[in-house]
C-alpha cells in the first residue's frame, strides 16, 4: 500500500511529489491520517540549504493535524478515532533537557519529523503517541495545524519573554509566528506594536489585539517610531531576521530590554558589549517549543483566546504554488495542504 509524499532530496534541490509505502507504527507509535498541514518558512530554509541536518530524502512538513488511525504495541487502543496535533520532537529521553521537558534543546532527538524523519506533507504519517495532543471536536484541523509550529513557537518565546502586564511589547514581523505572539502578548496584558512591511498584515495585526502599527520600509526608521510610541520596548521579538532589522529591534528596547531572536537566518547580529552592559539588556534565543507548549496552545485556541489566520489552502499536489507564495512573501498569515 502506498501514499503521496512530498520529499527533500538535499540542499539546493526541489521538493519532489513521490509516491512511497504507508509507514507501519511500531511499539509506542500511532499512524496518524494527516488532514492538514501547515507550510512554514523553515521549508524553504531546506530547499535553499541554509537548514542542512544532514538528512535526504525525507517528508517534509512540521505543522500537522490529523487522526490517529492506527496504533503500535503498548498504545491504548481507545486513542483510534483521536482528533490530534502533532508535536514534531522527540528526544532521546536521558538528557537534562529531555528530562525537563526541553525536548527541542535535546542535541540527539529520536525524531523530528519534517526535520530529520518523515512529516505531514504526506497522506500518513507514525510519530509517537505521547507526541499527539488531543485536539476537541469544535476546533477545526485545518486552523489548528499551523499552530503545531507558529503557535507553540510564540508560546514558547513568550514564556522565555517572562511579558509582564502592562509591558510594551513589540512584534518585528507579522507572519504566522509574530500573528501568535501579537495575541499571546495582548492575552498576557502587554501593549502591542506590530512591525511588517505589508500593510494587510499590519491591518490583521490590529484586527488581533495589537494597539499600534508601524509600517516599515526602507526610508521608514522604525526604532524611532517605535520609540516615539513607546519610549522603549519592554521585549522586542525579533522574526525578520535581517542585519537592518536585527540593528533596530536593538535600538528600540528600553533599559532592561528583552530582546528575542526567533527563526533562522543568514545574517549576523551586530551588537557592542558595552550598549548590551549599559542598557542591561537581555539577549535571548528561542527555538521550537515543548510539548507543554502544544498542549497549551491547544487550550488557548479551543478557549477563542488565539486564532490561526489561514490566508488559503491548497491541496498536496499544489505544494510548489504555497511554496512560492510564502517566498513571494504574500501570505498573510498561513497557507495550509489540506486532505480529502
Amino acid at each position: 500500500m502506498h501514499m503521496r509524499a512530498v520529499r527533500y532530496l538535499g540542499p539546493g534541490l526541489p521538493f519532489v511529489l513521490k509516491q512511497v509505502p504507508v509507514p507501519q507504527p511500531a511499539a509506542g507509535q500511532v499512524r496518524v491520517k494527516v488532514a492538514a498541514c501547515g507550510m512554514c518558512h523553515t521549508e524553504l530554509h531546506f530547499r535553499d540549504g541554509l537548514l542542512d541536518l544532514g538528512k535526504r530524502d525525507v517528508t517534509m512538513g512540521h505543522e500537522i493535524a490529523g487522526v490517529i488511525e492506527a496504533v503500535g504495541a503498548g498504545v491504548n487502543a481507545a486513542r483510534l478515532g483521536e482528533r490530534v496535533l502533532v508535536y514534531y520532537y522527540e528526544g532521546c529521553g536521558a538528557c537534562e533537557y529531555c528530562r525537563s521537558g526541553d525536548e527541542q534543546l535535546c542535541a540527539a532527538p529520536l525524531q523530528q519529523p519534517g526535520f530529520t524523519s518523515d512529516g505531514g506533507y504526506a497522506d500518513f504519517m507514525v510519530v509517537a503517541a505521547r507526541n499527539c495532543v488531543p485536539v476537541p471536536a469544535h476546533v477545526s484541523l485545518a486552523e489548528i495545524a499551523p499552530m503545531g509550529c507558529a503557535g507553540t513557537t510564540a508560546i514558547h518565546a513568550g514564556k522565555l519573554a517572562r511579558i509582564r502586564p502592562g509591558d510594551w511589547v513589540v512584534v518585528h514581523g507579522s507572519g504566522g509566528v509574530g500573528l501568535a505572539l501579537v495575541q499571546y502578548a495582548t492575552h498576557a496584558g502587554a501593549r502591542v506594536i506590530a512591525v511588517d512591511r505589508d500593510t494587510r498584515r499590519l491591518e490583521l495585526a490590529l484586527r488581533l489585539g495589537a494597539g499600534a502599527a508601524v509600517l516599515a520600509g526602507p526610508d521608514v526608521n522604525v526604532a524611532a517610531q517605535v520609540l516615539a510610541l513607546c519610549g522603549g520596548a519592554d521585549v522586542v521579538f525579533e522574526l525578520v531576521g535581517r542585519t537592518a532589522t536585527m540593528a533596530a529591534s536593538l535600538k528600540m528596547l528600553a533599559r532592561r530590554g528583552r530582546y528575542v531572536l526567533i527563526g533562522y537566518t543568514g545574517d549576523n547580529l551586530a551588537v557592542h558589549p558595552t550598549d548590551i552592559l549599559v542598557r542591561e539588556l537581555s539577549i535571548i534565543g528561542s527555538v521550537g517549543s515543548t510539548l507543554q507548549d502544544a498542549h497549551d496552545v491547544v487550550d488557548l485556541v479551543a478557549r477563542g483566546v488565539i486564532c490561526s489566520p489561514i490566508d488559503h489552502t491548497i491541496k498536496l499536489e499544489d505544494f510548489e504554488a504555497g511554496l512560492h507564495a510564502l517566498e513571494a512573501g504574500s501570505i498573510n498569515g498561513r497557507v495550509v495542504i489540506t486532505f480529502d
